[in-house]
């Protein structure tokens, strides 16, 4: 199936479901390089991305017990976008202290080199599993890379319909949002994965959007975002979020710069 659409070098899609601030720019005036959502407990963020076309997301990966005390994980995509290494040091670099967070899969990427790294630190007793993301549709939801939950593998074949829907014009952000994030539909129950974690439980996040419960307001869909990236270094960040229990939007758009990587390349 062909779904090569010419005009773009990078999709992605992402819900949170954290209470989180909305995406923004961090910083005033020139001092804004990153633009992301923040976490309101932690500080960090669960999706972001650069001027300088650094791009890094993160998933919990579900567990029955997470540990107490670790640190917080959405310091890790904000490290590398504050900082100037590239992805594979970042990624070096998370290696050697993985073992102090909770279950995390983490995403980065470097837009202009068209490069990505994936890291994990699960299963638990396993060495920390880093991977160069090779070119293609890629799923991830709260277990390892491309790991086939019926909800990652829906996401997967909507994705797919999308892409050959459109084309060659050009990709709505809303529209993707909508259609592929929005899903409410519950997986069968003999599909579900086991994750040691209440079957219960378990079935009421097997959507991909997961609805809080009004009385416990317990972890549920609060954003849904998606990033394009044009081969013409055209961004694109569009997210839906939940503001005072009404659903709200905005859209960012900007042409990526020159980043620190490039330069050392272009010498």
């Amino acid at each position: 199936m062909d779904v090569t659409n010419c005009s773009y070098c990078f999709l992605a899609t992402a819900h949170n479901g954290r209470p989180t601030k909305p995406v923004e720019w961090w910083g005033e005036g020139s001092n804004q390089k990153i633009l992301g959502g923040r976490d309101e407990l932690g500080g960090g963020t669960w999706l972001g991305c650069t001027k300088d076309g650094f791009l890094a997301f993160l998933t919990n990966f579900r567990e029955p017990e997470p540990s107490s005390g670790t640190r917080s994980r959405g310091e890790l995509p904000k490290r590398f976008l504050e900082g100037t290494k590239s992805a594979s040091e970042t990624a070096e670099e998370i290696v050697k202290e993985a073992h102090q967070y909770d279950g995390f899969n983490l995403i980065l990427a470097e837009l202009q080199t068209k490069t990505m790294f994936y890291i994990s630190n699960r299963p638990k007793g396993k060495p920390i599993f880093v991977q160069k993301v090779p070119p293609g549709v890629h799923v991830l939801s709260n277990a390892n890379l491309n790991s086939p939950w019926p909800k990652a593998e829906k996401l997967r074949r909507e994705l797919y319909k999308i892409l050959v829907s459109y084309g060659e014009t050009k990709l709505c952000e809303k529209d993707m949002v909508e259609k592929l994030m929005g899903d409410k539909t519950k997986a069968d129950r003999s599909m579900l994965p086991t994750t040691g974690c209440d079957p219960e439980r378990e079935f009421d996040l097997s959507s991909i959007f997961v609805e809080i419960n009004a009385k416990s307001r317990r972890y549920g869909t609060r954003s849904m975002a998606a990033v394009s990236v044009k081969t013409n270094d055209e961004v694109a960040f569009y997210e839906k979020y939940l503001e005072n229990n009404n659903w709200r939007e905005h859209l960012f758009q900007y042409h990526m710069q020159s980043s620190p990587i490039d330069q050392k390349l272009a010498k």
